[in-house]
């Protein structure tokens, strides 16, 4: 880009005065980066320039633009910030300087759990906080960089590209910027995903000239309806991108379906002036074509929380074809694409105090916040990427006030979002006037009432575990923990044996010591263990975790030969290739500690080493070394349930089972006087880690009092 254009951009909307502070700026930079080229041989000052120019595209005031210019000055030419002060004011000196900083930050994209990475996303936060005009600088910043990645080793592209696509692009869209969200997006698909973003652009393109048809016909019909009614309108074909298909198609091909069966890539946006224009558009297309209930939103009314705004409707047009259509104000239509920027629109050197400005970032401020509770800087970095960064569901209070939640969020990440005591006392929950299990959903628009007990009886460690699905956000995970935290330490130790005693008991497991899961989980004692597990640091199926791992590694010891037998996916050590089995007697799994039994006539029975018929065996010398291979197949395992007899009790566990894709071999039961039933079922799993994960849940179907696996 030339200088003359950039400011022919910047003319059409700043005032006259305030240019040469822009074009001081940018003979300062010239001069600052005389003779000094970028890796793609480009000269540097083309850098700073694009930045400018695509902050320009946002119509950002002077301030940002001159910053943009400069942001590389002090960092690559030496030149101090206080001789940027001094010729261009404090303001522009800040701005730049917070971008420096930021540029010094050592991202290590995709080391989601590295301390520095996660101490580099808070500065970037706090940055944010101070003025959020630094970080539309670094979005900019980025997106040029994406543009000319090109020049870049392989290995660079891949780490920047994957950086851009976990972070800044999900920043964007935070801050509701989607002129920079779906650059970002495509350009970081693009370079970690050639292959599959040439053949979707070469998808899009194979139709192109039936879409425009369809498009054009669409417009013209619509526009002749729109003038019937005399509403003033302006209609646009709205392009997809190319990351967002991809997004679409894995969405799709879960469900069996194919790009053909992407409704919105046919999309059209209707602009108006007035929200009331925006509700009667609407039913004028409803009227002229036939809605699909299922795929309406009205984000006017429930504004997402990044502010965006926007009535989304799918017709069916003229008669088969999936049309989406998008109905805003041209105010909206702005937000939309600039997000939070808008506000720097006609607010000229003036950093905005609004009412509404502060509602839009609200969500920074709280971040910041939690990061002072969370402490832990993983747990930081895990509560930005599910609580900030994800998709959004907006519910309600029973006094009519909007909370946004991640999508997935559960009554009780509400009750805490409202209040930690309040989620500590939570017993039940309404949702819409209905009393709905602590697991349920929130859907957009759900009305949630959190009924509480009145003294505060504290959190269940249930909640706590994964796989029941109790809590999603971060925030209410750490708060449950701080309260276990709080209690006394002999109680978590003892809670923690009870705990460890009644998982190995479940699992039918045994260890050697209870040193021996002390030292996988890297404590220095036994009851530092303990505490750690009774107040919910460590999480009571990450034991069958990192016991299944720990015994499915295969261990060849020096000088012994391995054979491998895919028929049963067991090694046998130290001898040939022999036919193996698994024994009838006590059904080992993948995790188990196994030892093998040289029959007469059936090669190697595998059996567990606490298994009584092992324990017992006067011919030692037949026990032979084995140990798990590459486990691949399904392995039966019996399972007792213990449960208060009740209609449809069968049918639940059966459906829970189903829904964890596994298979039952076969099933008993018998009633007792006590109204009481015990069921013994076989099912196949692949792991002992599997079958954890399956026992957890079954004890949360109502009525199940215990759950075990059967030794026989």
């Amino acid at each position: 880009m030339e200088v003359t254009q950039f400011m022919e951009k910047v003319r059409e909307y700043l005032p006259a005065e305030r240019m040469s502070v822009l074009e001081q700026a940018y003979e300062f930079a010239l001069k600052a980066h005389q003779g000094q080229l970028r890796q793609s041989g480009e000269p540097y000052l083309q850098h700073p320039l694009e930045t400018a120019s695509i902050l320009a595209d946002l119509r950002l005031d002077t301030s940002s633009l001159a910053a943009a210019l400069l942001h590389d000055v002090p960092e690559d030419c030496g030149i101090p910030l206080s001789e940027i002060e001094a010729r261009f004011g404090a303001e522009i000196a800040k701005l730049v300087d917070g971008v420096t900083k930021l540029g010094k930050i050592s991202w290590q994209a995709g080391v989601s759990d590295n301390k520095s990475y996660t101490e580099s996303l808070r500065k970037m936060l706090v940055a944010m906080a101070e003025d959020i005009r630094v970080v539309f600088i670094k979005l900019a910043d980025r997106l040029h960089n994406m543009r000319t990645l090109g020049a870049l080793p392989i290995s660079k592209q891949h780490a920047i590209a994957r950086e851009t696509l976990e972070l800044y692009a999900p920043l964007a869209h935070r801050l509701g910027i989607w002129e920079l969200k779906w650059q970002l997006d495509d350009l970081s698909f693009f370079y970690l995903k050639p292959a599959k973003y040439r053949h979707i652009e070469h998808l899009v393109a194979k139709r192109q000239a039936e879409r425009e048809a369809l498009i054009a016909r669409a417009i013209q019909t619509l526009a002749k309806e729109l003038e019937k009614a005399a509403l003033k309108a302006e209609i646009a074909g709205r392009p997809k991108n190319i990351y967002s298909i991809y997004c679409k198609m894995g969405k799709y091909a879960s469900q069996g379906k194919d790009f053909n069966d992407i409704g919105d890539i046919l999309a059209l946006r209707v602009l108006v002036d007035e929200v009331e224009d925006c509700y009667h558009a609407l039913g004028l297309i409803h009227n002229l074509w036939h809605p699909l209930s299922a795929e309406f939103n009205d984000y006017i009314a429930n504004p997402k929380e990044n502010g965006y705004q926007s009535l989304h409707t799918t017709v069916m047009s003229f008669g088969t074809t999936p049309l989406e259509i998008q109905i805003r104000t041209w105010e909206m239509h702005r937000a939309a694409e600039y997000g939070v920027a808008t506000h720097w629109y006609y607010k000229e050197g003036v950093k905005p105090q609004d009412v509404q400005f502060d509602q839009k970032i609200a969500w920074l401020c709280q971040i910041i916040e939690w990061h002072k509770e969370l402490g832990q800087t993983s747990e930081f970095l895990r509560s930005v990427k599910t609580d900030i960064f994800n998709d959004q569901t907006f519910v309600y209070t029973p006094k009519g006030e909007i909370k946004d939640l991640p999508v997935g969020s559960t009554p009780l990440d509400f009750a805490y979002r409202i209040h930690t005591d309040l989620g500590h006392r939570c017993i039940g929950a309404k949702v819409n006037g209905r009393l709905v299990p602590l697991t349920y959903q929130l859907h957009n628009g759900d009305t949630v009432e959190i009924i509480s007990a009145k003294r505060n009886k504290g959190p269940s460690r249930d909640w706590l575990n994964p796989y029941l699905g109790y809590i999603k956000t971060s925030r209410a995970r750490e708060k449950i923990r701080q309260w276990f935290k709080k209690q006394e330490r002999p109680e978590n130790v003892a809670r923690g044996k009870e705990a460890l005693d009644r998982e190995l008991h479940r699992l039918g497991l045994s260890l050697s010591s209870r040193e021996e899961i002390t030292h996988m989980f890297k404590y220095e004692s036994v009851d530092e263990f303990y505490a750690a597990l009774g107040c919910g640091e460590i999480s009571i199926n990450q034991i069958a975790l990192k016991l299944a791992v720990q015994r499915e590694k295969p261990r060849s010891p020096e000088g012994t030969s391995t054979a491998s037998l895919s028929s049963s996916g067991i090694q046998v050590l130290g001898v040939g290739q022999l036919l193996t089995r698994l024994a009838y007697c006590c059904h080992p799994l993948p995790g188990d500690q196994i030892i093998g039994y040289i029959t007469r006539t059936r090669g190697v029975t595998v059996h567990r080493r606490d298994c009584p018929n092992i324990v017992h065996e006067d011919e030692k010398e037949r026990l032979i070394p084995v140990d798990w291979g590459h486990v691949g197949q399904l392995y039966p395992v019996t399972i007792r349930i213990d449960a208060w007899d009740r209609m449809g009790l069968l049918r639940d566990i059966g459906t829970l089972i189903a829904g964890e894709r596994m298979n039952i071999t076969t099933v008993n039961s018998s009633d007792h006087d006590d109204h009481s039933t015990s069921i013994s079922l076989t099912v196949e799993v692949k792991s002992i880690t599997q079958l954890s994960q399956l026992l957890s849940k079954l004890e949360g179907i109502n009525g199940i009092t215990s759950v075990t696996r059967v030794m026989e």
